[in-house]
């Protein structure tokens, strides 16, 4: 049998390591599990209790609209211009997603088509690289760099790899997907990366998608910028946000596109045909979310940045030196020297297999990849040491 979308998706590497991870605490190991940026911490309180109220009445049992509840639209409104200055119009700027892949994936399919090419970072997230492809589109590959090695600024090298790769397309690229804090390698930009990047954009009339899963997450007293700070920026980009990370709500499946009408009015159509949005409780719970625990995510940073620091004073102590990224949940991890004969997926189904400790091999998010290890920070500290003596015993070449 045929299958049309998914035949041109590349195998699921981490499979392989979950597959590893299964096996071993089947045989009773306890295995330290950095693998999936899924969150440990739990979501707010007040939305919890907000969820539960509303799921109780049965008005909330119907369909709700897919753009959003206009109260929930506003709330996001309100967000961006208390975290960035930045002005929404709730009604025409704001669309709400079942979380920011929907959001991407979809935005895929209004934007792009069979013929189209679309510019995006690899390594990258994984559907970031799929999703043009699921439209029928062509993804361009840019480089981004461990900001962890390379010597240099990360963005301006990364900027100069996008002009490079547009300049050198054989069709005019139609998009540009990036994230910053990027996912896997934590890569981070100021302001006026987003503003040459606008100006680029502008100039060769290029949609800019900005995945900002990561906008609570900066450490060090880094604050990431929005795109949509950069003047005249809504005429050419958008941006998605999620409660995912900022709130601890991964589950919830929460999420805002941003930014220029048209783009939003075209995502909005298309959804309208495919979903009737998120669960009414949870929406409800998402506005008490953001209107009455605005600053939780400033505690959930607090905690991940001490968890970075207990990560990487362990590894560096035992002779696996990186440095410490200045945002998202993740560090990105080139493999030690005296391992780097084995791939990434070799490597990391050695820590699985041998220290009982997972990571996600670089090579699962594309081009670049191989070569690092990511560990989400979804351990706590007390488990984090644990993890650090058993790479200490299995580690040997470092010590």
């Amino acid at each position: 049998m045929e299958f049309r979308r998914i035949n041109g998706l590349p195998p699921y590497v981490f499979a392989a390591i979950n597959a590893r991870k299964a096996a071993a605490r089947a045989e009773g190991r306890d295995v330290v599990d950095f693998g999936f940026g899924n969150p440990d911490l739990p979501s707010p309180l007040i939305a919890v209790e907000k969820l539960a109220e509303a799921a109780h009445n049965p008005k909330n049992h119907r369909y709700s609209a897919s753009r959003g509840l206009p109260n929930l639209r506003q709330a996001m409104a309100t967000r961006y211009k208390n975290l960035f200055d930045v002005d929404l119009d709730y009604e025409t700027e704001v669309v709400t997603t079942i979380g920011a892949k929907e959001g991407l994936t979809h935005l895929m399919w209004v934007l792009l088509g069979p013929g189209d090419t679309a510019l995006v970072p690899t390594p990258s997230y994984p559907i970031h690289l799929a999703g043009p492809g699921f439209a029928g589109a062509t993804v361009i590959p840019v480089p981004m760099e461990d900001p962890g090695t390379f010597v240099g600024d990360v963005g301006d090298a990364f900027f100069e790899s996008l002009v490079a790769a547009y300049d050198g397309a054989a069709v005019r690229p139609r998009v540009i997907i990036c994230s910053f804090p990027h996912n896997p390698t934590s890569a981070c930009v100021d302001i006026s990366f987003m503003t040459r990047l606008v100006e680029f954009a502008l100039e060769r009339e290029v949609i800019v998608c900005h995945d900002f899963a990561y906008a609570d997450m900066g450490f060090d007293g880094y604050r990431p910028p929005s795109i949509l700070q950069v003047p005249r920026a809504k005429e050419c980009c958008v941006e998605l946000y999620t409660l995912t990370k900022s709130f601890s709500m991964a589950g919830w499946r929460v999420g805002f596109m941003v930014g220029n009408a048209e783009v939003v009015a075209a995502l909005t159509k298309i959804k309208s045909y495919l979903d009737y949005g998120t669960f009414q409780p949870v929406q409800i719970a998402a506005i008490v979310a953001m209107n009455e625990a605005s600053h939780y995510p400033d505690e959930l940073l607090t905690i991940y940045q001490s968890r970075r620091d207990t990560l990487l004073e362990g590894l560096n102590r035992i002779g696996w030196n990186i440095t410490p990224p200045r945002g998202s949940m993740f560090v990105w991890a080139p493999i030690p020297e005296p391992y780097r004969e084995m791939s990434s997926l070799e490597f990391s189904t050695f820590l699985v297999d041998e220290a009982d400790v997972a990571t996600s091999p670089g090579v699962g998010f594309g081009e670049g990849g191989d070569g690092h290890v990511r560990f989400a920070l979804i351990e706590n500290e007390e488990r984090t040491h644990q993890a650090i003596r058993q790479l200490k015993r299995t580690l040997t070449r470092l010590n």
